[in-house]
């Protein structure tokens, strides 16, 4: 069973202990801004910013829950029919998602469900790095970082500690691959990520990896060669929770 498979079992059990099933959810893809989403941040190369994903939302009772994905939608229905979608392509995996992190937010079983803004994101990976070097996990001066999916702030802030020379990066933007991102090549997400995860010793990996499919095939390749990794942002706020993943978000709302 996949992983978002797993996650919407334990989440269908809520709903039903919630007497939910039959509630109406609104998602809504083609309402929302990139100001709306991520504000007016002082960079412009976030994916978000440059029309390469979009922020869908999902409305339950008056609480939020975002997901990014690259295939959006708008929907309305049941929470019944939201759990009985088939789990196929981006877009029933968007709806899926947005809609676990908006109802787990309304019954107070859930924060930081909502992307951060304006100069949030920045903050945000100042203080991931800033944890990540506190951490027990052995940091040393050859210490080499695996960023599975380009996040600016993130790569940059990485750099500052690690070092360009100790970053491995990989993307899903045929764009992007094979270029330069200050000082870092990135690799092929499609082709490379077994390679970055044998390589790096420490693996941080969007969250939006659970909307794309690429998820599954991550954690087992982490488990296969004992890494030790964290997922980032609000997209996996709900499934983290519910299966207990390693999950950083510092600055979502």
């Amino acid at each position: 069973m996949s992983v978002l498979a797993r996650a919407r079992e334990k989440f269908k059990g809520i709903i039903i202990k919630n007497n939910l099933l039959e509630q109406d959810i609104m998602i809504s893809a083609h309402g929302l801004s990139t100001e709306e989403v991520i504000g007016n941040p002082e960079r412009n190369d976030f994916p978000l910013l440059q029309g390469k994903e979009v922020m869908i939302q999902a409305e339950f009772n008056g609480s939020y829950g975002q997901a990014f994905t690259d295939h959006p939608g708008n929907y309305r229905g049941s929470l019944k029919d939201i759990i009985a979608l088939p789990l196929d392509s981006i877009y029933q995996r968007a709806l899926l998602v947005a809609t676990i992190n908006s109802v787990l937010r309304s019954l107070n079983l859930l924060e930081k469900t909502v992307h951060c803004k304006n100069e949030e994101p920045e903050l945000c990976a100042a203080k991931m790095l800033n944890w990540l070097t506190e951490q027990p996990i052995k940091i040393k001066a050859t210490t080499k970082l695996g960023l599975i999916g380009f996040q600016p702030a993130i790569l940059e802030e990485s750099i500052k500690f690690f070092g360009a020379e100790n970053l491995i990066l990989t993307d899903l933007n045929q764009e992007k691959i094979g270029q330069e991102r200050y000082g870092v090549k990135v690799w092929s997400g499609t082709e490379d990520n077994e390679r970055l995860i044998k390589e790096a010793d420490l693996i941080l990996l969007t969250g939006s990896t659970i909307v794309n499919g690429s998820l599954d095939g991550l954690l087992k390749l982490l488990d296969h060669y004992n890494k030790r990794y964290f997922i980032y942002g609000n997209t996996i706020s709900g499934v983290a929770s519910l299966l207990e993943l390693p999950w950083l978000c510092f600055y979502g709302r």
